[in-house]
């Protein structure tokens, strides 16, 4: 009687008190759930002490050893920042963060002499300082993952310095991408009239094509080295097995991703006739800068075919098993190549852009609705960009946790990642440039 005595109640609130707390009690439905799946991973990586029979022949116990206590190491901290995470997400919604944060780059645009008719001025401001807010309180656990946990397991390859320099060159890139674009995503809304979702979908659309064609070329070599994989066995090899599917293969690059950490990462990117591979330099044994460095304490030069070593340096740098071998690299480029001929990416890139269409086009049947903006602190007005960030983050979350296909979100698909066990996955520009 009482449970039901609570339901008419809430039934009884004011809409936008029941959108609220609905959007609240989803979120931490979702957190728990996700939690508990976490706990019970975490409870397989703290029992299973020894490798399992299916890997017993490419597995030893000593690299079993080291890989669960990594992640029994980075799942405590993914326990603890994704608890901040949702209480910090709780407390911004509960005291009104966001029309706080709004009413500010007003006051901001009103320094500067513009009005509230400059809105698009005013959510670029916004955007700046939520980014620049989501920065600052990240900062300390991206500091603690890095230099705690990546080097207490020897993954770390950066000082301090270098940190703080590419954590501040990401942010400047993020804005200049993302103020321009979101500027003329608002402009494109508010003059594209009953039909905006259109526009506004095939502006996200081109968009998205645009960075995909251009990151591995202008902004990726903004914080990494590019240099063309030399001519020699593996390079060989690479051109046949891409020959052999008619893979249209024009460079090979190996990126010199060893100044970040010691983990391994390999993509391939470009559109129709023109495809690149990218391999990292801690992928490939003759790159590897752990056994450069075995190999420099000995006294002697690195050689990349490994002949003249001494038996010595040769046991030290096999001991390691930093990079992989020929065939191995070749089997992880494989597994790429296999989703490219099979055209798997084109089809989930174009199952994510009809679900995009399909989000935008709800946002247009929503965006009229002032319960919804109420429901978070908009009484006086409805600005586009608050009605993005209502509808796509919170209205919408309950669509968001829907499998489709890889789980991407509204408005974002480049999420996925392809899943391989041996290697750091690539970031989602990276992947979704298997056109």
């Amino acid at each position: 009687m009482g449970m039901w005595a609570s339901l008419d109640a809430m039934w009884e609130m004011p809409a936008e008190k029941r959108i609220f707390g609905a959007v609240l009690l989803f979120s931490w439905t979702v957190y728990l759930w996700e939690t508990f799946l976490a706990q019970r991973q975490r409870r397989i990586y703290k029992t299973t002490t020894h490798v399992p029979l299916e890997l017993g022949q490419i597995m030893d116990s000593e690299t079993f050893e080291k890989s669960r206590l990594y992640q029994l190491d980075k799942s405590t901290f993914s326990f603890w920042s994704g608890l901040y995470s949702e209480i910090e997400g709780t407390l911004i919604l509960l005291f009104g963060g966001i029309p706080y944060l709004w009413r500010l780059s007003g006051r901001f645009c009103g320094y500067a002499g513009f009005g509230p008719e400059y809105e698009i001025t005013q959510s670029l401001v916004f955007l700046l300082l939520a980014t620049l807010f989501s920065a600052s309180t990240g900062l300390p656990w991206s500091l603690y993952n890095t230099f705690v946990i990546e080097e207490k397991h020897g993954f770390n390859q950066q000082t301090l310095g270098f940190f703080m320099k590419d954590a501040i060159k990401k942010f400047v890139v993020t804005q200049c991408i993302l103020l321009p674009v979101s500027s003329l995503l608002l402009y494109i809304i508010k003059i594209g009239g009953d039909y905006f979702f259109i526009y506004a979908w095939l502006f996200t659309l081109v968009v998205s094509l645009v960075l995909v064609t251009i990151y591995a070329d202008y902004i990726a070599p903004l914080f990494d080295k590019f240099t063309p994989l030399p001519e020699g066995k593996l390079k060989q090899e690479i051109e046949v097995m891409a020959k052999s599917i008619d893979f249209p293969l024009t460079k090979v690059y190996v990126v010199e991703g060893s100044k970040r950490s010691s983990h391994s990462n390999a993509y391939f990117y470009g559109f129709f006739k023109n495809k690149r591979i990218v391999l990292f330099d801690t992928l490939l044994e003759e790159y590897s800068v752990l056994n450069r460095d075995i190999q420099e304490e000995s006294g002697m030069e690195p050689r990349s075919d490994g002949e003249g070593d001494s038996e010595e340096i040769k046991a030290k740098v096999k001991s390691k098993k930093q990079g992989c071998k020929n065939e191995e690299v070749l089997a992880v480029l494989g597994h790429e190549l296999g989703h490219w001929k099979l055209g798997h990416t084109v089809k989930n890139i174009i199952i994510s852009q009809m679900n995009s269409f399909l989000c935008f086009f709800l946002f247009a049947v929503l965006i009229g609705r002032k319960e919804l903006f109420a429901a978070f602190g908009f009484y006086d007005s409805q600005p586009t960009l608050i009605g993005l960030l209502i509808i796509f983050q919170f209205i919408f979350s309950p669509y968001n946790e829907v499998p489709v296909c890889f789980s991407h979100g509204p408005g974002n698909p480049w999420k996925a990642r392809a899943k391989s066990p041996n290697l750091e996955l690539p970031t989602a520009a990276q992947t979704s440039t298997h056109l």
